[in-house]
């Protein structure tokens, strides 16, 4: 095993590709930045236990496999770091740089922090526990995933997404979960507009949703023992199976069955597609 540990290791000559292609590395407290243009510190590389490091080029690890990498801190000017990796596990992350975490598999990320503008897209077996996130579009096109306390704030989040599990979470976003197919979150808070328009099969248990017009033309929707907060304009064209516990500002053109404490006002108008069943309990 090549052993970096205890060397302080600047690599400031702005040289591109200074660590390609090593295998079976111990690398820490090393330090990969120029004044120009140096990237691709560790492409094509695998078999790497990298701690307490310092990232500040761009694509630092691409076609990386195998590796751990904790402690670790990536400015904004690492960019689109951690591309087409597989088999890593991530702990302690401080990652600020654009496009972190694209077209991977089997990512597992803990207890770490990112500010990622576009964030984990296109990656397949990603599991996240309590990581904060601040991102605009996380989570593009991401298929089986599992994600335990995210305290996420972003706006187009899970679009396209596939095969998720989320719990004991707090995503504030906007657009959440559009086009999104067999999505579970539990024991969460979802804070967002215009929340799941087009989803299938997704599955809300024991939350608190919050936010105006959601949960619109989604098929297979189900809500069981949740809260429902400004929600008006709900379910629009959508066939459900929901039962809130407490109010619902109002319910527009569903199909299916609600039954809530108290709906605010049901509507149905002439573009109404089916027949809801709606039980109010306190009457």
């Amino acid at each position: 095993m090549k052993d970096y540990k205890n060397k302080y290791i600047d690599f400031t000559d702005d040289t591109e590709r200074s660590l390609y292609g090593i295998h079976n590395a111990y690398l820490e407290n090393c330090k990969f930045e120029g004044p120009q243009d140096g990237e691709s510190c560790l492409k094509e590389t695998g078999d790497l236990y990298i701690k307490n490091c310092y990232f500040g080029l761009r694509y630092p690890l691409w076609h990386n496999h195998d590796s751990i990498i904790e402690n670790c801190q990536m400015p904004e000017t690492c960019r689109a770091a951690l591309w087409y990796d597989e088999n890593l596990l991530i702990k302690n992350l401080d990652c600020n740089g654009i496009k972190a975490i694209r077209e991977c598999n089997n990512i597992k990320v803990e207890d770490s922090y990112f500010n990622s503008p576009e964030f984990c897209w296109l990656s397949n077996n990603i599991q996240l526990e309590n990581v904060k996130l601040i991102s605009e579009y996380p989570f593009l096109h991401v298929k089986n995933a599992k994600f335990n306390k995210l305290d996420m704030k972003g706006k187009y989040s899970f679009q396209y997404s596939q095969d998720i599990l989320i719990t004991n979470s707090n995503l504030d976003t906007k657009d959440a979960f559009w086009h999104c197919k067999n999505v579970t979150v539990k024991d969460s808070v979802v804070k967002g507009e215009y929340l799941a328009w087009y989803s299938e099969n997704l599955t809300f248990i024991n939350c608190k949703i919050i936010g105006t017009q959601p949960l619109c033309y989604a098929k297979n929707l189900k809500i069981i023992d949740c809260e429902m907060i400004g929600c008006d304009l709900s379910f629009e064209n959508s066939t459900v199976d929901v039962n809130v516990i407490g109010h619902i500002d109002s319910v527009k053109n569903a199909m299916g069955k609600i039954t809530a404490d108290s709906i605010g006002e049901i509507i149905k108008d002439d573009y109404a597609k089916g027949v809801c069943e709606i039980t109010i309990r306190q009457k």
